[in-house]
């Protein structure tokens, strides 16, 4: 079967699985995100499995991540009380501890790159669910009949948007490699072609989708602060993967590889979507 067709049906799956979630409602979303972290996070550490310097134990920083996640998760719910989240450093520091006794050469750099998959994985995870959480709650007291699109939902939608459209339109048109040392198949036609697409979807929430509380200046400028940061979190993910000769983090998705290929975009997007509405919330407070 064609490779586009495979990441088409592939790419629907998974859209479905998520944004099906997130629709439905926020503990459905937050149980789906929560088994995509774990399984994100075990791809980054097992990155490392083979490298010549960093020396990890991959179990090690799943656990204490998915720990820290999980009372995150618990302390949003209400399932624990907030004084618990002062575990959380304590519990990094414990972690840190582990290569007193492993005895490797590197210690620095191992610790490093377990506090890395705990920021660059589950922290952005949990952001998500945190926003997601509040949209839905306040959206409750909103007495309509109408259908309120989840707000996360329209953020995944441009993202896709971008990473789709500029697959494709690099495809069809690409000749100017953007960063050639770090992704070769990326193009300049390829960005704007993104660029472009992603806007034009920030427009059809700013205009045609409800979304009450959020007006249309929000999705636009929501649309060029993803656009760009989609871009930069792909090739973010490229350059760890080259640097580690690696093609993809793994195979659980046919045609775009792992976890980390299919929201490398995401992960480098959700802190400034978040930074961003929070912003606008707060100005409107």
């Amino acid at each position: 079967m064609n490779n586009l067709i495979i990441r088409a049906i592939s790419g629907a799956v998974f859209a479905f699985l998520i944004l099906g979630s997130i629709i439905f409602e926020h503990r459905a979303a937050t149980g789906v995100l929560s088994i995509v972290m774990l399984i994100g996070l075990i791809e980054f550490y097992k990155l490392f499995k083979n490298h010549s310097i960093i020396d990890i134990d991959w179990r090690i920083g799943t656990a204490v991540g998915a720990l820290l996640f999980g009372l995150a998760v618990c302390a949003l719910y209400g399932k624990i009380p907030l004084v618990a989240l002062w575990l959380v450093l304590p519990i990094v520091f414990l972690m840190l501890l582990t290569e007193l006794w492993r005895k490797k050469k590197n210690p620095i750099l191992n610790g490093a790159i377990l506090i890395m998959g705990i920021i660059y994985i589950a922290l952005p995870f949990f952001l998500l669910i945190l926003i997601n959480f509040f949209d839905q709650y306040f959206a409750s007291f909103n007495y309509t009949d109408s259908f309120q699109f989840p707000l996360i939902a329209g953020m995944f939608l441009m993202i896709w948007a971008n990473d789709t459209f500029a697959y494709l339109t690099g495809r069809m048109f690409g000749k100017t490699r953007l960063i050639e040392r770090v992704s070769p198949n990326k193009t300049w036609e390829g960005t704007i072609g993104g660029i472009v697409f992603t806007i034009g979807v920030g427009c059809l929430f700013a205009f045609v989708i409800n979304t009450p509380g959020y007006s249309p200046m929000f999705w636009i400028v929501s649309a060029l602060i993803i656009a760009p940061c989609a871009i930069v979190g792909d090739l973010l993910e490229s350059l760890l993967k080259r640097s580690l000769n690696i093609k993809d983090s793994g195979n659980i998705m046919p045609g775009h590889g792992g976890i980390l290929d299919r929201f490398d975009a995401t992960l480098f997007a959700i802190p400034f979507f978040v930074a961003w509405t929070s912003i606008y919330l707060y100005s409107l407070a």
